[in-house]
């Protein structure tokens, strides 16, 4: 079956999730900060996970960005940060304004050019996507934008990956979905999409029921698995 619709996971697959974190520890005057950025970016990602994690399965959802303010504030206090207001502030004012990958345009650019709907379905909440996909100055290259918010509960819930088949008119097998995370790419792929994982960190594959068709070191190979 032919891939007619490419569907990208947002935070670490399009946009670097660890650019907040390392901005801030380039800026002036927040040398304890730089001592400590790597692990609390690290922090701040896994704990962001685990919660959407534990809300689904304990059924007390919120939206991504009362997640990501909790993710940070256990970070900041795992490293004994929890006290500067301004330090938190700027984060997630930076969060809001994350860089593409280098890649990514020139990728989306080639898809559209194949004449393949593209799009974004995320745990992100719409004004955080519209923030970061404005920031990257991609919009113009994604027929849309899709948020969990639309169904009340994080990935991977099937009820997230029913939204891309709603939106596109597309089966599952005519669906590249594209992701950072291992789970998400396993996840998808035992729902019947096609799925490539973009291990940037060289990471072992997740024991899971599937496992992604395609793992991928960058995003800049997508467009030749969506040929022949």
């Amino acid at each position: 079956m032919a891939i007619t619709t490419c569907i990208f996971d947002a935070y670490g697959t399009l946009f670097d999730v660890a650019a907040a974190a390392r901005i801030a520890a380039n800026e002036p005057g927040r040398e304890t900060f730089a001592k400590h950025w790597p692990k609390i970016a690290a922090d701040w990602r896994l704990k962001q996970l685990q919660y959407t994690w534990l809300r689904a399965v304990m059924d007390q959802h919120t939206d991504f960005w009362d997640v990501t303010q909790d993710g940070l504030d256990w970070a900041l206090e795992a490293s004994g940060l929890e006290g500067d207001a301004e330090l938190r502030a700027r984060l997630l004012q930076l969060y809001h304004e994350l860089a593409a990958y280098p890649e990514v345009p020139e990728m989306l650019s080639a898809l559209k050019m194949q004449g393949k709907a593209t799009g974004i379905l995320s745990n992100g909440s719409p004004g955080m996507l519209k923030g970061a996909v404005a920031s990257a100055g991609i919009g113009d290259r994604l027929d849309d934008v899709l948020s969990v918010e639309d169904v009340g509960v994080f990935k991977p819930a099937r009820a997230v990956y029913d939204m891309v088949g709603a939106r596109f008119g597309c089966a599952p097998g005519e669906v590249l979905f594209v992701s950072s995370n291992g789970w998400d790419a396993a996840a998808a792929a035992g729902y019947g999409f096609v799925t490539a994982w973009v291990n940037r960190a060289g990471e072992p594959v997740d024991r899971l029921p599937a496992r992604p068709h395609h793992i991928l070191k960058d995003l800049t190979d997508i467009p030749k698995l969506t040929v022949g």
